[in-house]
């Protein structure tokens, strides 16, 4: 390798490491102020959290999962990953972002204000992404729509000149495929 003139070991001009999104699956205890403590860590170090959702998984053990979508440079990841892990509470932290076993799914409801010519469509659109029809009036309808967080995107951007009046976003959730539990 070729040495480059007047470069300095202090050059912090490099080229920034690419940003990705990752999900932490965090298994916890079950008890107050755990969650205070996971979401005190990303706040007290500047971190940014994308989809939050928490339920308990398992009443007999008393633990919960907590799953986190955030994005960073692969070292700032490896950071919050290394944080987490250091939180008494945490009983376990994966990636399943980066697994390729990993599923990753969310849940969304959206109102739709429509009649004539739109309110055809949207029940059209709706059908193409197999969203299903939890309510109906004669002016709206709601529906539920299961699916990546991308399908979902892409229903909200077509519904929106249909007359998109409201979502609700569960946030992600995930899991790894196998018999095996992760």
């Amino acid at each position: 390798m070729t040495p480059v003139p007047n470069a300095s070991a202090y050059d912090l001009s490099a080229a920034p490491e690419a940003e990705r999104r990752a999900t932490f699956a965090v298994i916890v205890d079950n008890e107050p102020g755990v969650l205070h403590r996971v979401v005190g860590m990303f706040s007290a170090r500047g971190y940014n959290i994308e989809s939050l959702t928490v339920a308990e998984t398992d009443h007999a053990a008393h633990t919960s999962r907590i799953t986190v979508v955030t994005r960073g440079a692969p070292h700032v990841l490896e950071q919050i990953r290394a944080q987490l892990e250091k939180i008494i509470q945490v009983r376990s932290v994966t990636d399943v972002g980066a697994d390729p076993e990993g599923v990753e799914r969310e849940l969304a409801l959206f109102k739709v204000r429509g009649q004539g010519p739109e309110r055809v469509e949207a029940l059209r659109v709706a059908d193409i992404f197999r969203a299903r029809v939890v309510d109906t009036t004669h002016e709206s309808f709601i529906f539920e729509l299961t699916g990546a967080t991308a399908k979902i995107d892409k229903f909200e951007v077509l519904m929106r000149p249909l007359g998109l009046v409201e979502i609700s976003r569960t946030g992600v959730l995930s899991i790894r495929r196998g018999p095996e539990r992760g």
